[in-house]
């Protein structure tokens, strides 16, 4: 396991990045109540897949809480992969029915959208109802 400065200095890096790849992420990241960061979430199979990453929740800027994500699947697939998954708390409902639960999973317990866009499109032009983005 990554010590806290390490997973810090990471979510740090993968904000940065977000701002500067994504068109108006830095204002989109300002409008959030909470940020959960996982830089490296790491897939890997060979038949039998897992995935794993730590990450940390940001609120107003401050680390509050570390968190891990994990998950296992079954089927043909061969090989790895590494992501960088932002999980962006738009209200304080959302966010904190998040830091009450114990175990939580995307898609069943909260209302998440998943957000593609264009190059140069801005991401704040984007009709984001949901409360986690």
């Amino acid at each position: 396991a990554a010590s806290a400065t390490e997973i810090d200095i990471k979510v740090d890096e993968a904000l940065k990045r977000f701002k500067s790849e994504v068109s108006g992420g830095d204002r989109f990241l300002e409008k959030a109540k909470g940020v959960l960061v996982f830089p490296d979430v790491i897939k890997a199979g060979f038949g039998i897949g897992g995935e794993y990453g730590e990450g940390a929740l940001r609120i107003g800027g401050s680390t509050v809480d570390y968190y891990n994500t994990a998950g296992a699947s079954i089927g043909f697939q061969l090989g790895a992969q590494q992501k960088t998954v932002i999980l962006v708390f738009m209200n304080d409902q959302a966010l904190k029915q998040f830091r009450d639960s114990e175990g939580w999973k995307a898609g069943v317990d909260g209302s998440v959208a998943v957000v593609e866009w264009g190059v140069g499109e801005d991401i704040n032009t984007t009709d984001i109802k949901d409360p986690i983005v």
